[in-house]
């Protein structure tokens, strides 16, 4: 057996015996995704609304500007977090450099743009199909803002799958905030990259594997969430 099998082979063990390494490694990265992905949604869909939903001047840009910040560079996001979080930055007095917290806030700013960005276009297009129907019932623009976004959870719940999906597979920031410290901040994406490095293949394919398979059913969910979505509206 050539060592990539032996490695493979050593990796299906490891994830079949439960290994406590690999879970705890599982566990922190799903603790910190899920974490910013919650606060980064509370922050996301209800600014996507209101630049569906409103009308002021600057508007325009301010769509433009969060339209590029999807696609903000990981390590910049990781350099501006660290020095906001250094112990001589404005928020050093929290303590945040090196923890999980700190990566959550990376993460948060990563993603919240994704959120924001595609349930703006979400909302926009449910008013407008629905835009007469709300008048007539006296709502404005603002007072609508909860009825669509309850009309449109289906879709808008493929928006956070997508800022989800976006935080669990994040290396470059949250490797500058967390420092990849063993048991305290280490990631499945800091952890692969590290033990690939040094040449541990084995626990760099179980976390590849587990991370493969969280990736597949995001995109697994987002489709079947995307196809709830449309039968609603035909309904």
């Amino acid at each position: 057996m050539n060592t990539v099998g032996e490695a493979f082979t050593l990796a299906l063990k490891m994830m079949w015996q439960l290994d406590a390494e690999l879970l705890r490694i599982v566990w922190l990265s799903l603790r910190v995704s899920l974490t910013a992905v919650l606060v980064g949604s509370l922050i996301g869909l209800p600014l996507g609304a209101l630049l569906a939903l409103t009308r002021f001047p600057g508007r325009n840009a301010c769509i433009v500007v969060l339209n590029a910040c999807m696609g903000l560079p990981p390590v910049v996001v990781g350099l501006i977090v660290y020095l906001i979080l250094s112990r001589s930055g404005p928020l050093g007095q929290l303590g945040w450099l090196f923890s999980p917290a700190g990566m959550v806030v990376a993460q948060v700013v990563l993603i919240t743009p994704i959120v924001a960005a595609l349930s703006r276009q979400i909302i926009a297009d449910l008013w407008r199909e629905y835009e007469e129907q709300l008048r007539s019932l006296g709502l404005t623009p603002l007072k609508a803002i909860a009825t669509l976004l309850w009309d449109g959870r289906y879709s808008l719940s493929t928006a956070v799958l997508a800022g989800f999906g976006r935080a669990i597979a994040e290396v470059g920031a949250i490797i500058i905030v967390g420092g990849n410290i063993a048991g305290v901040t280490r990631t499945m994406t800091t952890a692969i990259s590290l033990e690939t490095s040094r040449g541990d293949l084995a626990l760099a394919m179980a976390l590849g594997i587990v991370l493969l398979s969280i990736a597949i059913g995001i995109n697994a969910a987002a489709t079947t969430l995307g196809s709830a979505a449309q039968r609603a509206q035909g309904a």
